[in-house]
């Protein structure tokens, strides 16, 4: 018996927003962010947001506003909106009718010294303590770090290749001395229990062919 899987056909409007995003090399949690928020532009709306008006610009965010909606939340739907208007309709006169909410932006609580040191002694696993090591030493964001590959670690010029970093950006990381002699060792452990490779992940998953989650512990 075969078993027929429906395709799910793709507007020509909303393909020609992810071709624009495409262009621009948007990463992939941008494309997702982007169409969720003109959907749900266009679900306010009850039809397609290629019919916008101005008025209903304005409601539409009336009405997020009177929802309770975050002002970052809103700000990033703004953005969403004014990228959707001004490059794939070619209605900038829509996209001036967006308005960024004001918010308070609060300063991250930063770790001392002595607080990280005693986080990283926590640390059973040798796998974990390197990685948080490499996200503190390195200065590397949770999705940087899960994304690292053994051959992004060049021992010679002591620097860590970071591959589509914030921006889809390469860049290049300091790597400490210390740090290098944490993550020799994680070698040495890794190739004996056969979870580490030449060519793969230097902080591979529940399966070594999977990158470390950045939500649960591999």
């Amino acid at each position: 018996m075969t078993i027929l899987i429906p395709v799910v056909a793709v507007s020509p409007l909303r393909q020609r927003l992810i071709d624009e995003m495409d262009i621009r090399r948007f990463g992939p949690e941008t494309h997702r962010n982007y169409i969720r928020d003109v959907g749900r532009f266009a679900t306010f709306l009850g039809r397609s947001p290629d019919t916008a008006t101005a008025e209903e610009v304005r409601r539409f965010q009336i009405e997020q506003c009177d929802l309770g909606v975050p002002a970052p939340t809103m700000n990033a739907i703004v953005s969403a909106l004014r990228f959707f208007f001004t490059q794939t309709l070619d209605r900038p006169d829509l996209a001036r009718k967006l308005v960024r909410m004001r918010h308070v932006r609060k300063l991250p609580v930063v770790l001392s010294q002595d607080e990280v040191a005693r986080l990283l002694a926590a640390t059973t696993c040798l796998k974990h303590q390197a990685a948080l090591s490499v996200a503190y030493g390195a200065g590397l964001r949770a999705a940087e770090v899960s994304a690292l590959k053994v051959r992004d670690v060049d021992s010679e010029r002591m620097l860590l290749r970071v591959e589509r970093g914030k921006g889809g950006r390469y860049r290049n990381a300091m790597l400490p001395v210390g740090l290098l002699a944490l993550l020799r060792e994680w070698w040495r452990v890794g190739r004996r229990e056969g979870v580490l490779h030449v060519d793969g992940w230097l902080f591979p998953g529940q399966h070594y062919l999977k990158p470390l989650s950045m939500r649960i512990p591999g």
